[in-house]
């Protein structure tokens, strides 16, 4: 494994607006970069920017295929290969590649960060500590993008590239590790206005965004109390996006909007059982015209999606409602708790810091484990549509699995790109499906 760290990354320079002695034409060295005061704000910079505009749009687009919430109508292979799933999907697949590459360039930028900051940054405690929490928080995000795909990932990249590979478990617990730390800093070190302006910006959020995923990766390793915890700990009324202009465009909009590789289902990926008339997200989702392939009924994409600077959320409030919801559930806590969250959500139709609304009655079901989880679940479907997170509930939730069924989820887990195996021999035995 060997993941080129720096050739996108400089592409970003003028977006960045960071200005470095350069003295070589062809752009600065890596020791140049990693020595400087400008060039950890940049790689900072240039590390977000490289996630929101690549490795976002492969966790969106590879899982929300294999899950069923897109379609993928072009006659590329590699698009058409994960449309069918199954145990046909093969180890050569260039969309499987790209999200595994991705995610490790990812992490690559972000132990450079980790490495680095503490001697470049030693005079500046605020900014170090800015810097390297934000760093935690992007491999902790690339590692649980790696865990939503494969069965075992590496928790740590080498230049090498003969790195070892730990089970899912390991890598949550290594991000939710990150995570941890990275609270710690900025609760110590709060971000400063000179950190926002020139690292974050203002539509990021770093101190909530910290324990949103926080929350998010405790939930999916088990860990409800800590999940409970990290998820009270979010301002709900905050908002947290990735922002887009015409240079760095929404992935999603060029891919499916422009390119017009996917479409919608308008089921969104969901059996009839688990969508609700008159849902609000429904109509924020999805519009029209309407499209018939293969026998599908699919849509027009909206929400976050439909333009070419349209900001995408680095997580939405509801989630962490739900989250909320689904830990007092799992952990025997309180139900009425539970049911109120999940209420806060269904019943929304003002307030929410994105706009989305389903305004729905409030939850009529029974109060029972297994009545409120089939509702978080369904809340979850239709609220995160299309955010990476499908497949990962599909998991959690037992929903109907490959090989029996492909209605949900054409795969479980997909197998190792082939220029890993090739190059490592580390890489583990391909999952059956």
């Amino acid at each position: 494994m060997k993941p080129t760290r720096f050739i996108i990354f400089f592409a970003f320079l003028l977006l960045a607006g960071c200005k470095l002695d350069i003295t070589n034409p062809n752009g600065p060295t890596d020791a140049q970069v990693l020595s400087t005061r400008d060039g950890m704000i940049t790689l900072s910079i240039g590390m977000r920017q490289f996630y929101s505009t690549s490795a976002l749009e492969s966790l969106l687009l590879a899982p929300g295929t294999t899950t069923r919430e897109i379609k993928g109508i072009t006659t590329f292979t590699n698009i058409l290969e994960l449309e069918a799933g199954g145990t046909g999907l093969p180890t050569f697949n260039g969309n499987v590649l790209g999200l595994w590459l991705r995610m490790l360039r990812v992490m690559g930028m972000a132990e450079d960060l980790i490495a680095n900051a503490p001697t470049v940054l030693a005079s500046e405690p605020a900014l170090r500590a800015g810097i390297i929490a934000n760093a935690n928080l992007f491999k902790a995000m690339a590692l649980g993008g790696l865990a939503t795909a494969f069965e075992q990932v590496p928790l740590q990249t080498n230049r090498t590239g003969s790195v070892t590979f730990s089970d899912r478990k390991a890598a949550l617990t290594e991000a939710i590790r990150l995570l941890d730390e990275a609270a710690s800093l900025v609760a110590t070190n709060p971000p400063t206005a000179t950190f926002t302006t020139q690292v974050t910006g203002p539509d990021f959020d770093l101190v909530n965004t910290i324990q949103a995923y926080r929350a998010r990766y405790n939930l999916a390793a088990g860990n409800y109390p800590a999940a409970l915890a990290a998820a009270n700990a979010v301002n709900l009324t905050a908002r947290s996006q990735f922002v887009y202009n015409t240079q760095s465009p929404n992935p999603i909009y060029q891919q499916v909007q422009i390119s017009a590789n996917y479409a919608p289902r308008a089921t969104l990926g969901l059996p009839a059982t688990l969508l609700e008339a008159g849902d609000g997200r429904l109509a924020f989702y999805l519009s029209t015209p309407d499209k018939t392939v293969n026998g599908e009924a699919l849509k027009t994409l909206k929400g976050f999606f439909d333009a070419i600077d349209r900001p995408i959320p680095v997580y939405m409030p509801d989630e962490v409602r739900l989250i909320r919801a689904e830990a007092l559930v799992r952990s025997n806590g309180d139900l009425t708790a539970a049911v109120a969250d999940i209420n806060a959500v269904r019943t929304q139709r003002t307030g929410d810091p994105f706009g989305v609304y389903p305004g729905l009655a409030a939850y009529a079901g029974a109060v029972t484990a297994e009545a409120l989880l089939t509702e978080i679940y369904k809340q979850r479907g239709t609220e995160l549509f299309l955010t990476g997170l499908r497949l990962e509930d599909s998991r959690r939730f037992g929903r109907p699995a490959p090989p029996t069924s492909l209605t949900e989820r054409n795969r479980n887990f997909y197998p190792y790109p082939d220029q890993e195996r090739l190059t490592n021999p580390n890489t583990p035995a391909d999952p059956a499906i």
